[in-house]
C-alpha cells in the first residue's frame, strides 16, 4: 500500500533472456519498471525481490513466465518452471520462492498467457472476441484468449513445438530445439537464426533469403492457428519480429497460404502488440489483480 492508500501490484515477465520487472497500481498504471538479465536462479530471484522491495509493499505478485511451468494448482509442482531448455532452470520453484519472502498472493501463468490476456484486455484485441499472442524471441511460444479466458488444457499451449513444413531453401539445417529439432521453435527462434546464418534477422541484409524463410515458417503458426481455432487476432511480439519489414513477410505469406478460404475473411488479422513491450507486463500486473485480497 503506498502512502495515498492505494494497492499496490507487483509483476514480473520472466524470460529466458531478461526479467522485467514492475510495480503499478493498476495493470495499465505502472509507476516503475526495471529489467534484469537471465542468469542462475539465486542470482536472478534475490535480485528481483531486492528490487520490488525496494518499490514498497506490495499486496499481491503476478508472475509471468517462461516455460514450460505446472499450472495446476492441485500439483505439488505447481508454481514450478519444468522441463526447459534454459540451463539451470528446471525445476525451478518460482512461485514458491516469492511467496516465502513476500508472503502475498501470487497469481502465475506462462509469459504468452499473460501477454495474451493484456493485449485482449487493453491492446490490439479490445475490440475482438478472440486473440492469440505469439512470442518470437529465445523461443517461440503463444497463449490464446477466448471471451476474457486464457486457454488451459492438460496444461498450456506450446504453439512453438508444432513442425512445419519445411522451406524449400531451408532443408539442411537441422534445428536447435533439444526436444524436437526442426520445430518451429527449433528453426525461427532467434537462437536458431543465429546458429543457421551467424547473425540476428535484424543484422541480415534485407534481401537475404533468411527473411523469406522465417516469415514463411511464421505465416504456416498463423495459418495453423486461425485453421484450428478460427481467432480474430493473432499478435506478434518478441525480439525477432522487431526486425524491419517482418511482420509485412509473415502478413503477405499468411494470406497466400490461406487462399482466401477461411470464412472469418477480413476478421482474421496478423498485428503488432497494442502495448509494445509492456505487453507481458500488462499481463503480469492483471495476474496480480486477480488474485490480491477483497478483489
Amino acid at each position: 500500500m503506498n502512502s495515498a492508500g492505494r494497492p499496490l501490484l507487483g509483476g514480473i515477465e520472466a524470460g529466458g533472456t531478461k526479467f522485467v520487472l514492475a510495480v503499478g497500481h493498476s495493470p495499465t498504471e505502472i509507476i516503475a519498471r526495471h529489467e534484469i538479465p537471465t542468469r542462475d536462479p539465486a542470482t536472478t530471484l534475490e535480485h528481483v525481490c531486492d528490487w520490488i522491495e525496494g518499490q514498497g509493499t506490495i499486496n499481491a505478485l503476478g508472475i509471468a513466465s517462461f516455460g514450460p511451468v505446472e499450472l495446476d494448482r492441485s500439483s505439488t509442482l505447481w508454481g514450478h518452471i519444468t522441463n526447459t531448455p534454459k540451463p539451470a532452470w528446471t525445476n525451478c520453484d518460482l512461485v514458491g520462492h516469492f511467496a516465502e519472502r513476500f508472503g502475498v498472493p501470487i497469481g502465475f501463468d506462462t509469459d504468452v498467457n499473460g501477454a495474451a490476456l493484456a493485449e485482449y484486455e487493453h491492446g490490439a484485441g479490445k475490440a475482438a472476441g478472440s486473440l492469440a499472442y505469439i512470442t518470437v524471441g529465445t523461443g517461440i511460444g503463444g497463449g490464446l484468449v477466448f471471451h476474457g479466458k486464457a486457454i488451459h488444457g492438460a496444461a498450456h499451449p506450446e504453439m512453438g513445438h508444432i513442425f512445419p513444413r519445411r522451406h524449400a531453401d531451408d532443408d539442411q539445417f537441422e534445428g536447435i530445439c533439444p526436444h524436437h529439432g526442426d520445430c518451429l521453435e527449433g528453426l525461427a527462434s532467434g537462437p536458431a537464426i543465429k546458429a543457421r546464418w551467424g547473425a540476428s534477422l535484424s543484422e541480415l541484409p534485407s534481401d537475404h533469403i533468411a527473411h523469406a524463410i522465417i516469415a514463411d515458417y511464421l505465416a504456416q503458426l498463423a495459418h495453423s492457428i486461425v485453421a484450428m481455432t478460427a481467432v480474430e487476432i493473432i499478435v506478434l511480439g518478441g525480439g525477432v519480429m522487431r526486425t524491419h519489414g517482418l511482420l509485412e513477410r509473415v502478413n503477405q505469406s499468411a494470406t497466400e497460404l490461406g487462399a482466401a478460404y477461411f470464412p472469418g475473411g477480413s476478421k482474421h488479422k496478423i498485428v503488432s502488440p497494442g502495448l509494445g513491450h509492456n505487453a507481458g507486463l500488462a499481463g503480469a500486473l492483471m495476474l496480480a489483480n486477480a488474485v490480491q485480497p477483497d478483489h
